[in-house]
């Protein structure tokens, strides 16, 4: 079949209910490379600045960077290893990239993000596409406007490409989930080795960010679920303080923690990504913070960036993740001492002690911020308990896997008013941040804390559901503070990344230092597409590091 009319093909049928391919709730990982005409892709690896400064030259167009990224979306997410990381394209991705280029030739340019593809977890808001949250509960759920951040997004000219899978409803289902599965879009597969998990719950924004199936990516956290999977999948991810970027248009969990942010390859292209969404929105009022007003110009902000004579505080507590992640952070401290940093010994003095009061944090906001989601906008399901019994009446369909206990935990609690709630949301922030992030940066005293982010990415399991090693940021997510990962390394081809977290609002602080560190180390490399750590790898992409 021509491109041309495969894409076509592709558009009208992804999401479609009559068009999706039927498969096993997990198939097994293809042992076949991707094919040349993936391997060969002409913009492996390349940033927002580089393609960028190829339109502007004339060498490309964002129609032509639409057309090929659909294309290697056809060879490597729908065919070749079967990644599965996309659910729906954007049918209108062509027509809006060709009117950006008109645009360009009249002599308007919106700015960096001009033309550039980006794709978005299945949780936010982007018309014309369905959001699902995975579950097919929401399946066909069109809602009738974007999200705030997907607003912001287009109004500085990037082009939507499609909504990604992700662990079902952001991975507050089941206490024994499969990271990356979902009932609508099935098990997402780390290109690093198919058969490992590729974390979540941003599952899929990170696998089709990390395979070069499109430029950018923005994905949604309440604990890990940016971190994570930029982690196991080799990327930059970003997770920003609760109310720099807008929530309003994007499936909940819990406010006191969600918030957005961008996954990248790089921490220039997050630094640009978080500028494009980042701002105050009268419908999230977190965002009505007045230092949202002093929103940097994040990439201006890398220029000269350094490490020397930056303290930094090593949680060396959180190297007892794994073997492999406390060797690669050793290694990590080594380089940016040798760089000029003072790097010392940290420790949160409270590490851990929230725990309980998280889940209870969660579980008490979970009704009422999703109920108030379903019911703006006229969801197929309109409550907690609706969702419940569906998935009880579709147990086949949408719980072949694990079960829904979050959900049934989330529906006995008693409210916002419930004095056990109200205790343990003051308990967990202040021991999360003022207590914790903010002691440990005092007592160093230390410009950023760094940890490893989480181990390598373990073998997906249907039956037994993830074996997640820990991670270096829990008390990042629980205080709403910002955290940075940056990839720093491998272990048998598969990724580990380094965690940088600061206090509340110092976004432009840790890019700085992200940034600075990923210039020295280069740790990134691009998958593979392995069948598994024991199969040699493919070639991979003739462009790689560009």
């Amino acid at each position: 079949m021509r491109l041309a009319a495969l894409l076509t093909a592709a558009l009208l049928c992804v999401g479609a209910a009559g068009c999706r391919r039927e498969e096993p709730a997990l198939p097994a990982p293809p042992a076949q490379a991707p094919s040349p005409a993936a391997s060969s892709f002409p913009y492996a690896e390349a940033g927002i600045a580089d393609l960028q400064a190829a339109m502007e030259r004339g060498e490309t167009t964002s129609h032509a960077l639409v057309q090929a990224y659909l294309a290697r979306i056809i060879a490597l997410d729908r065919n070749g290893p079967r990644l599965n990381s996309i659910i729906e394209l954007n049918p209108r991705a062509r027509t809006e990239a060709a009117a950006l280029d008109a645009e360009r030739a009249a002599g308007r340019v919106r700015g960096p993000l001009h033309g550039i593809p980006v794709l978005l977890k299945d949780n936010i808001d982007a018309t014309p596409m369905a959001t699902t949250a995975g579950s097919l509960a929401m399946a066909g759920f069109r809602p009738a406007g974007d999200a705030f951040l997907v607003e912001r997004l287009r109004e500085a000219g990037a082009v939507v490409l499609g909504k990604a899978n992700l662990s079902e409803w952001a991975n507050f289902r089941s206490t024994r989930s499969t990271s990356g599965w979902s009932s609508v879009g099935g098990q997402t597969r780390n290109p690093y080795a198919l058969d490992r998990s590729p974390c979540g719950s941003s599952s899929g924004t990170a696998v089709a960010v990390a395979a070069n199936l499109t430029v950018a990516g923005v994905g949604t956290e309440t604990d890990g679920s940016i971190l994570c999977p930029a982690a196991v999948n080799g990327l930059v991810g970003l997770k920003p303080t609760v109310g720099l970027v807008s929530r309003s248009g994007i499936v909940p969990i819990a406010p006191s923690q969600d918030t957005a942010g961008p996954m990248t390859r790089s921490v220039e292209d997050a630094a640009l990504v978080l500028a494009a969404i980042a701002g105050r929105d009268p419908a999230d009022p977190a965002t009505m913070d007045n230092r949202v007003l002093a929103t940097f110009d994040y990439a201006q902000q890398l220029r000269g960036a350094s490490l020397r004579g930056v303290r930094i505080g090593l949680l060396r507590d959180r190297l007892a993740i794994s073997p492999e992640a406390a060797a690669a952070t050793e290694r990590a401290v080594a380089a940016m001492r040798e760089a000029g940093a003072v790097v010392a010994d940290a420790q949160i003095p409270t590490q851990g002690q929230w725990s309980a009061d998280e889940l209870e944090v969660l579980l008490s906001e979970f009704r009422p911020a999703l109920e108030r989601y379903l019911r703006q906008r006229q969801a197929p399901v309109a409550s907690l308990d609706e969702l419940i019994e569906y998935n009880r009446r579709n147990a086949a369909r949408t719980m072949p896997l694990f079960g829904q206990e979050l959900l049934e935990q989330a529906a006995e609690r008693q409210g916002l008013a419930a004095p056990a709630y109200i205790a343990a949301r003051t308990r967990a922030r202040r021991l999360a941040g003022p207590e914790g992030i903010d002691a440990a940066l005092r007592d160093g005293p230390f410009d950023v804390l760094v940890a490893p982010t989480t181990g390598v990415a373990w073998p997906i399991d249907a039956a037994q559901g993830d074996r997640f090693p820990g991670a270096g940021y829990g008390a990042a997510a629980v205080a709403g503070y910002p955290a940075l990962t940056v990839p720093m390394g491998h272990s048998d081809g598969l990724p580990l990344g380094l965690v940088f977290i600061g206090p509340a609002w110092s976004e432009a602080r840790l890019l700085r230092i992200g940034h600075a560190y990923e210039q020295l180390t280069r740790a990134r490399h691009p998958p593979t597409f392995r069948a598994s750590v024991d199969t040699p790898p493919a070639a991979a992409d003739g462009n790689a590091g560009r």
